[in-house]
């Protein structure tokens, strides 16, 4: 039987107790979802059945993401439920710890990304042009790079000409591609009269002049473009960072309290 002492101040709120429950449930479910999704992405792949595949992409598979993500979600989720329901002060501490190292992750990587813009810049172009190469080798990196070039209305990492170092596109003499000194559908200009996507757009238009490349493909890099975008919306970014950083800092904060507080009913019926 409970006692009294025990009830007034040390027993786990219900209320708190179950609101992180209800919160790690969703994160939980959530996480099961990105999961299901990278798992349902790599088995229309075939990559499920011939697990060797997935470092033969030579460049990023976008599946990664729903997979790294929906890992992290599921366990931060999984223990945040259990710990929280159970009194289990041992995930607890766990979740805990792991958030807050995510938390100074992020933390380290905002600090860094702003005092070696430089590097940054470097590696975002080695990123992009790394997948440039293997642009045909996988329809979600494809897809990647047509949403980005479309949505930033830009074409390689600083240029079109960044597209010679795709096989299909290069302007080489011995390169028999039907798409030889040209570039995605993604990287033209759109006509707002056209109902249907004219994949074709792109074919040749290297080889003309770059003066009159701009007629039909989008010339700046997406690298500029980015910075463009990014000072332009900085601070709609920097207040989605401060809130997700809010959140977690919240969250880390009542799982404490949780935890504290079944490790003082723990503690008194030791003693008892």
């Amino acid at each position: 039987m409970m006692s009294g002492k025990q009830y007034n101040g040390q027993e786990v709120s219900c209320c708190i107790k179950y609101f992180i429950f209800g919160f790690n449930i969703i994160f939980w479910l959530l996480g099961v979802a990105f999961l299901g999704i990278g798992l349902w992405a790599w088995s229309e792949k075939g990559v499920l059945s011939n697990i060797s595949s997935i470092t033969d992409l030579g460049g990023f598979d976008p599946v990664w993401l729903f997979m790294v993500v929906g890992g992290v979600m599921f366990i931060l989720g999984f223990t945040g439920c259990i710990g929280a329901l159970r009194e289990n002060t041992l995930l607890l501490k766990f979740f805990s710890v792991f958030l807050g190292i995510i938390f100074f992750l992020e933390l380290t990587a905002g600090i860094l990304a702003f005092v070696f813009k430089d590097w940054i810049k470097d590696q975002l172009n080695f990123f992009i042009n790394n997948n440039i190469r293997a642009y045909r080798d996988d329809i979600d990196l494809q897809n990647l790079i047509d949403f980005t070039q479309e949505y930033w209305e830009c074409c390689g990492a600083f240029g079109a000409d960044d597209w010679n170092l795709n096989v299909y596109f290069n302007c080489t003499d011995s390169n028999p591609s039907r798409e030889k000194c040209g570039v995605p559908f993604s990287c033209c200009t759109k006509d707002p009269a056209e109902d249907v996507i004219n994949t074709q757009c792109g074919y040749d238009v290297r080889a003309k002049l770059v003066t009159e490349q701009a007629a039909y493909i989008h010339v700046k890099g997406c690298v500029p473009q980015f910075e463009k975008w990014l000072k332009e919306n900085l601070t709609v970014v920097a207040g989605i960072f401060i809130g997700v950083a809010l959140l977690q800092f919240v969250h880390m904060k009542w799982q404490l309290v949780v935890q504290t507080l079944t490790g003082l009913c723990q503690h008194d019926e030791g003693r008892e």
